[in-house]
């Protein structure tokens, strides 16, 4: 697969309401991988940032697919002890 063009934000779930899921490529607030502290999510997209995304106040800067792989395997994201 080619993610050349995916970019992803990384956003507190207190703003989930204001995602227009029509502009990610998550189907609902429901799908969304949240962080262990179940306080902070992220959506992806191809292209330009969605007016969605761009309205978010408490977005991270913008990721590549390599970038966001290394923030979800630390542990804020990725329980070490998790059985595989």
């Amino acid at each position: 697969m080619h993610f050349e063009n995916r970019h992803y934000v990384v956003f507190d779930l207190s703003e989930v309401d204001t995602i227009d899921f029509s502009e990610v490529m998550e189907t609902s607030a429901e799908t969304l991988r949240k962080n262990l502290a179940e306080t902070q999510s992220f959506v992806k997209y191809e292209g330009d940032m969605p007016a969605s995304v761009t309205a978010l106040t408490t977005k991270s800067q913008e990721y590549t697919h390599e970038e966001i792989l290394a923030i979800l395997s630390g542990e804020e994201w990725t329980d070490p002890n998790a059985e595989i």
